[in-house]
């Protein structure tokens, strides 16, 4: 017979590293086409002219300019409408 106890199962293993979610790229900053301007979970921003959104969500600069932010109203799938920041590059 052995003599090890059954070995459960662990409950410290809860240390993952974060995200490094959030806007890279602020309001008057000149970027060029392919930089990261915000990285997000689902689409609390959305992508304007200039910009392209990725499959994670993260929105990118598809042309070189100044970056923007501006308030926008956006309709929901319910018909509710819901502001929205776009980013955009001009």
């Amino acid at each position: 017979m052995s003599h090890v106890k059954a070995g459960g199962s662990s409950k410290n293993n809860r240390n993952n590293a974060g995200q490094r979610l959030g806007v890279k790229r602020f309001g008057g900053q000149t970027v060029s086409a392919g930089e990261v301007l915000v990285r997000q979970t689902g689409s609390s921003k959305v992508a304007g002219n200039g910009t392209f959104l990725s499959r994670d969500y993260t929105i990118h600069a598809a042309k070189d300019g100044i970056v923007s932010y501006r308030q926008v109203k956006t309709k929901r799938f319910t018909g509710k409408t819901a502001r929205r920041t776009q980013v955009v590059v001009e």
